[in-house]
């Protein structure tokens, strides 16, 4: 009876918290599209109508190079283009704090074969400079091979790269023989921050291929592989099935980014999630032994706090602990935060400040 009533508990009080934009919900512009393609039989495996309308509108999105193929999860777009980039002798150069180095379990360099090379950042982007520290043993044998950079848009730290700074790496990259990957799951977030298309952000760059996330920004569930670069496509049908990323009833992932282009919900989504962020930054900034360590430029805020504040604080909403050793949490909005959402937080907050017997002690003497 314990565990159930914890359970009970969790499931009540905790359930709308700031752990991570995967916790929100789905659109009902997207679930209505769901119920839609449900109404008829469709061909399998990306053979249906409903398929060819969504890889035509990625190519609106990326331009008429683009080839998009969906998968089930970012894990599998991130693997997936890493696959189609190198060989098992390879490396890819990437930020220390990347999802691909930190938070896929070696997926990697499980699938692929080849080794990760992680480079220490103090914002989570890489830099020419910061590359070029992995940029040798070209051509020496006993050495795995530098073919792939890899960078997230927003980074796992929630900045953004400017477009003259991705531009440049793929300038590095291309000039060395390698590629440049992007790992988009929150593209839109940079998108709509940066005030620029999809395509002005990847293809215009030089981005080569690109793992495009819509599940953090209001689907259901899918992602997608999107290879700019043409000499990356052929034989990739065989590899996402050979990764276990093809779809049977591919229509129900199709109609889904059908409702995400369509009349801009990536926007609007991205919009008010950013936005959510902001209010929440904003909100929170001023508060007593509380530190924003990073720049505030999408839909996660990385506050420092003191420990007995943050344990406390997560018994009433679930956040997850960035960087235990310092301290740092990490609060994410979605596209259904709401200004209550904040408000209540806020107090919540404010309120275990006010209240930590330790902290009054340290007011006091100062």
């Amino acid at each position: 009876m314990r565990i159930l009533r914890i359970f009970a508990f969790y499931f009540i009080v905790m359930k709308r918290g700031f752990g991570s934009d995967n916790h929100s919900g789905v659109s009902p512009e997207v679930l209505e599209a769901i119920a839609q393609a449900n109404r008829e039989h469709a061909l399998a495996y990306g053979e249906d109508a409903y398929s060819e309308q969504t890889r035509s509108l990625f190519k609106q999105q990326f331009g008429e190079t683009a080839e998009a193929y969906l998968v089930f999860n970012g894990t599998g777009a991130n693997t997936l283009c890493i696959d189609a980039m190198t060989r098992s002798h390879e490396a890819v150069v990437c930020a220390e704090t990347a999802h691909i180095n930190v938070d896929e379990c070696g997926s990697i360099q499980r699938v692929v074969g080849c080794r990760l090379l992680p480079v220490p950042t103090p914002d989570g982007k890489l830099t020419p400079a910061l590359i070029q520290t992995q940029l040798h043993g070209f051509g020496f044998q006993h050495h795995s091979q530098p073919k792939v950079v890899s960078i997230t848009q927003p980074t796992e730290l929630g900045t953004l790269y400017t477009l003259e700074e991705i531009q440049a790496i793929a300038e590095l990259a291309h000039a060395n023989g390698m590629y440049l990957h992007m790992d988009g799951a929150r593209l839109a977030n940079a998108a709509v921050a940066l005030e620029r298309s999809f395509k002005e952000i990847t293809t215009d760059l030089g981005v080569d291929a690109l793992s495009f996330g819509g599940t953090k920004n209001g689907l259901m569930t899918g992602e997608a592989v999107v290879l700019l670069n043409p000499a990356l496509q052929p034989d990739f049908l065989y590899r996402r099935k050979q990764a276990m990323q093809l779809c049977s009833k591919t229509r129900f992932l199709a109609v889904q980014f059908q409702a995400y282009f369509q009349h801009a919900l990536w926007r609007k989504n991205a919009e008010h999630a950013n936005r959510m962020a902001q209010l929440l930054h904003q909100s929170v900034k001023g508060l007593p032994h509380l530190k924003v360590v990073y720049p505030v430029q999408a839909n996660g805020v990385f506050v420092q706090l003191p420990r007995e504040v943050w344990k406390a604080l997560q018994q009433r909403y679930f956040f997850y602990e960035w960087d235990e050793s310092r301290d740092v949490v990490r609060w994410m909005c979605s596209f259904d935060t709401t200004e209550a959402d904040i408000r209540d937080f806020v107090v919540c907050l404010t309120n275990l400040l006010q209240e930590t017997p330790s902290l009054a002690g340290e007011e006091k003497t100062n």
